[in-house]
């Protein structure tokens, strides 16, 4: 019993049980064909932010997150003062190890250093509550960038991968789809300013949430 009192074993049950969950719920069950937008076709202009870059995303990264379609983009803000980078990757179905990853996982392998993790409520339009986000500071030199991150699947925002996979089985049982994405949003911090770097991003945030709202599939 002081097994189960202990938080990180709780934790380690839920994730072990969901495991089991995403196998007889997810593998055995056909997903509904879904009619999905290429991502290519998200607007280049929006809110006021334009595309300055659009750049293929990495052969060896592709190969690693197995997604069935990707976005990778640099915005400019109306100002053409401050640059967003976003990066959308959308699974049509979670089988066979496709499934989103948190950038947590491939930012220090790549020499970022944490300096922050929390979560972050955002205002975005169509919605009467918030969207609760991952923000995710890291450095690498005297290099910095602020990260926003989250799980988007239906009509659901959510921050934990746990709780994403959670959904998608629940979603696989109710729906027979586990169709999810994963999105994230990048500013580089200048001089040093990483309030001004988070309120960018948050900004960027809310111009774009309709969009990507009319994008993913319900």
């Amino acid at each position: 019993m002081s097994f189960l009192n202990n938080k990180y074993a709780r934790v380690l049950t839920a994730a072990l049980l969901l495991e089991i969950f995403a196998f007889y719920g997810v593998a055995m069950r056909s997903d509904i064909p879904l009619a999905v937008t290429p991502l290519s076709a998200f607007p280049a202009d929006i809110g006021g932010w334009r595309l300055v870059q659009d750049q293929p995303m990495d052969p060896e990264i592709l190969a690693a997150l197995k997604a069935d379609d990707t976005l990778t983009r640099v915005y400019a803000n109306p100002a053409q003062t401050e640059i967003a980078s976003l990066t959308i990757a959308f699974f049509k179905s979670q089988r066979q190890g496709a499934s989103p990853h948190s950038p947590k996982n491939c930012l220090p392998g790549a020499g970022w250093e944490p300096l922050e993790s929390r979560r972050i409520a955002v205002n975005v339009p169509s919605r009467e509550a918030p969207i609760v986000i991952n923000k995710y500071v890291v450095a690498h030199g005297d290099q910095k960038s602020v990260t926003l991150y989250w799980y988007q699947s239906r009509d659901r925002v959510v921050a934990s991968e746990l709780g994403a996979r959670f959904w998608s089985v629940a979603d696989s049982i109710r729906y027979h789809r586990s169709d999810s994405a994963l999105v994230k949003i990048v500013v580089p911090v200048r001089n040093n300013d990483a309030v001004q770097a988070t309120q960018t991003a948050v900004d960027f945030t809310q111009t774009i949430y309709p969009a990507l709202s009319v994008q993913l599939p319900l």
